[in-house]
């Protein structure tokens, strides 16, 4: 038997760190976006046990301020990409309204750091949440390219096949394959 599960990584990650924390017994909040404040002074050694922890779960303490503020500009487009009233908002007047940036400054700064653009980004998020979208098989894919808002079926499948490698019909072809073979 096989169970297909649907995660919501912030909700995940937040309950990971509120747990790893309160097991080590630190004073914290979570501010959001992967921002802890801590509420007492951390010791050096202390931090790097905790640095230690955190990296088994594929999570690492940023301490580069540039690389913070990268960060948040992944959060919020990832927070973006998959909330619905996301959607519907131009990236660079939310991301400059959200970190109280100049977006000319946000992309150059996302560019120097991931060598990739904003715009890439946006895209490459939006075709992983297309692929989460067509393995529930729920959804025809216009419904999906209006979802993520694309202006066509061909738009979507176009940025698909560039970022993938295939186009979205191969993709649940090569899905519904493995379904069988694994029933």
């Amino acid at each position: 038997m096989r169970a297909y599960l649907k995660f919501d990584y912030n909700l995940l990650t937040k309950k990971l760190l509120e747990d790893k924390l309160l097991d080590f017994g630190y004073k914290f909040t979570i501010q959001g976006f992967g921002e802890i404040e801590f509420l007492e002074e951390v010791p050096e050694d202390k931090m790097e046990v905790l640095r230690s922890e955190f990296e088994a779960y594929g999570i690492t303490i940023i301490e580069n301020q540039k690389t913070v503020l990268v960060q948040k500009i992944k959060d919020i487009i990832h927070d973006m990409v998959y909330s619905e009233e996301g959607q519907n908002i131009k990236t660079s007047v939310y991301l400059a309204e959200k970190l109280n940036y100049n977006y000319v400054y946000l992309s150059n700064l996302f560019s120097e750091v991931t060598y990739t653009s904003i715009e890439n980004y946006v895209i490459i998020q939006k075709i992983e949440l297309a692929k989460q979208l067509l393995l529930n098989d729920k959804l025809t894919l216009t419904e999906i390219a209006h979802q993520l808002t694309y202006s066509s079926v061909a738009h979507l499948s176009k940025q698909f096949k560039n970022t993938t490698g295939i186009t979205p019909s191969a993709f649940q072809r090569i899905i519904a394959t493995r379904r069988e073979r694994n029933l």
